[in-house]
């Protein structure tokens, strides 16, 4: 993706919406759903996957900040059913627990 920082900030930040964990399950099955912990910006995550930013994306796979959504972490969700803000970073859905902040 060419768009300067700023304009894609802005543009995943118009993409975002609340979303309901039924509506996620099928591509949690197909193995599409990315977990931001709350600490981290969603949209700063949905940047760094849209560009490719491989240095940051290890960073926050080794600390535990961002990853592929767990069968563990799925059950989690399902017990409280918290509220979920999206964004579409294809070919994954991205996730965070916005009940957490």
């Amino acid at each position: 993706m060419t768009q300067e920082p700023s304009t894609l900030y802005a543009k995943l930040l118009g993409e975002t919406a609340t979303i309901e964990w039924k509506v996620l399950q099928t591509f949690f099955a197909k193995g599409d759903v990315l977990w931001v912990d709350p600490a981290l910006d969603l949209i700063e995550a949905a940047m760094a996957v849209t560009q490719d930013d491989a240095e940051k994306i290890k960073a926050w796979l080794a600390s535990g900040v961002f990853g592929k959504m767990t069968e563990a972490h799925a059950l989690d969700v399902v017990e409280r059913n918290p509220e979920l803000w999206a964004v579409v970073v294809s070919p994954w859905v991205m996730i965070q627990d916005r009940a957490k902040k």
